[in-house]
């Protein structure tokens, strides 16, 4: 930390934690060495310095005129036993904008500073509250919007994954530490590590941090939503599955072919997670100019859907047709899955789908809303969901961790290949080190001061 940082650190900082806008409080955290000395010069009824930390007084805030700006609760929590594990105080106002104002601004007048985005965090973080990982959390567990996300944040923040991290680094230190040893003891060709159990203790190690990393196309899923692309050709019913699944007439039903010509978007929580349907132009040649833009929109989004609903009208399109169409879309997409939905089966008395090997799908009505349940089913099970039942799963959900795990995997491959050419024991500790540099750069063990900046920068300013 520069000079400039630590001076930083010893100020006394400010802001509103609650949402701005009208509402029925706010509440004002202050934190750092002099909080108190600061908010005795403006609170009026008890002398706040002298109370027990836990607790809650009622007061006045006043002016240097001494004119109330409002009557508040402060909730005084003093160094280590806070949130900073700085002496810090919330004091809870009325919601007023101009109340909040002003009384941010006495404090500001008494010596506070206005805090920067994600400074509480970033100093609870620097006093050793919590690591990287789990100061990243808080952030996700703020912006979480279904269960999923919540619950995956909250054994985040709860330090579930960071324990994993350093797990695995203790593991890749032990045997660091033995090789380290037999180049102290070089001259007298000592081997401490076991080659062979080295060897299964790598694998052991390269395939828990696989694992992790795999999981980023679960936990990415639940933190930004999985967009899923209604395709298909016109008429096929995709509008009026879209709405359906919404509950609410979102887009336009009609009998004319090419009614779609753009991408229609609205999300739907399933079982927690949070799924973003796109209804996109039916799939055919035109000679529309608007019609061939939304189709070409069509193509755009699927290149970024995890799932593909391919949808087929059961009493007008051939089978041969459209599993030749969903042949094309798995060749054209092999990593995104591809459910098949046959809709308008209410016309039949037996409706048997018949999928190729290898293809899930169900027979749906649409319009009278059968099957839609099973659908649901289908695509729950598609982002692998029972993932979040399991208590031991660490998903990985921060963009910074899964690099930083597939920087480790690379460091593990480097580790491999000097182990097969036999080169020497140096080189073999050298490899280990770098993938145990990049396990400590997702729990901040490994760190810089921009990288710090880059990420705290992200927070809301009363975090």
């Amino acid at each position: 930390m520069n000079p400039e940082q630590f001076t930083q650190k010893e100020d006394t900082i400010v802001a509103l934690s609650t949402p701005s806008g009208a509402g029925a409080i706010g509440v004002i955290r202050v934190s750092g060495k002099d909080t108190f000395a600061i908010c005795d010069q403006v609170f009026y009824g008890k002398t706040l310095s002298e109370q027990a930390s836990h607790t809650v007084h009622f007061g006045t805030i006043r002016n240097d005129q001494g004119q109330i700006i409002d009557e508040v609760v402060a909730a005084l929590f003093k160094a280590p036993r806070s949130f900073t594990k700085e002496d810090v105080i919330e004091i809870s106002c009325h919601g007023s904008q101009y109340i909040i104002q002003q009384v941010i601004q006495l404090l500001i007048g008494k010596g506070a500073r206005l805090a920067k985005a994600g400074e509480f965090t970033q100093r609870a973080y620097l006093n050793g509250r919590m690591d990287l990982a789990q100061a990243e959390a808080i952030a996700d567990l703020i912006a979480s919007d279904s269960k999923a996300a919540h619950q995956v944040a909250m054994k985040q923040m709860r330090g579930g994954f960071s324990k994993k991290i350093e797990q695995l680094r203790e593991e890749f230190t032990k045997l660091a530490a033995l090789l380290e040893l037999e180049l102290d003891f070089s001259e007298e060709d000592v081997e401490f590590a076991n080659r062979d159990e080295m060897q299964r203790q790598l694998n052991h190690l390269k395939a828990a941090v696989t694992d992790m990393a795999q999981s980023f196309a679960l936990g990415n899923a639940i933190k930004n939503g999985v967009p899923v692309a209604i395709v298909g050709k016109p008429n096929a019913g995709k509008s009026t599955l879209l709405n359906a699944l919404l509950q609410e007439e979102k887009a336009i039903v009609s009998a004319i072919p090419g009614t779609t010509r753009d991408s229609i978007e609205d999300e739907v929580v399933l079982e927690g997670i949070r799924f973003r349907f796109i209804d996109t132009a039916g799939l055919r040649e035109t000679a529309d100019e608007v019609e061939s833009i939304g189709i070409a929109r069509a193509f755009a989004k699927m290149k970024e859907s995890q799932i593909l609903l391919y949808m087929f009208d059961a009493v007008a399109e051939k089978r041969e047709d459209w599993q030749t169409q969903v042949s094309q879309l798995q060749a054209d997409h092999p990593d995104t899955k591809v459910i098949v939905v046959a809709n308008k089966i209410d016309e039949y008395a037996r409706f048997d789908l018949a999928l190729p090997d290898g293809v899930i799908g169900c027979g749906i009505s649409a319009k009278e809303h059968q099957g839609i349940d099973r659908l649901q089913q289908l695509l729950i099970e598609a982002v692998q969901a029972h993932q979040l039942s399991n208590q031991d799963q660490v998903i990985v959900t921060n963009l910074r961790h899964y690099e930083a795990l597939q920087d480790t995997l690379k460091a593990l491959a480097q580790v491999q290949q000097t182990l097969d050419l036999g080169l020497s024991t140096e080189m073999v500790a050298s490899d280990i080190r770098t993938a145990i540099y990049h396990l400590g750069e997702i729990t901040g063990q490994i760190s810089n001061n921009d990288l710090l900046e880059f990420i705290f920068s992200k927070f809301c300013i009363g975090k």
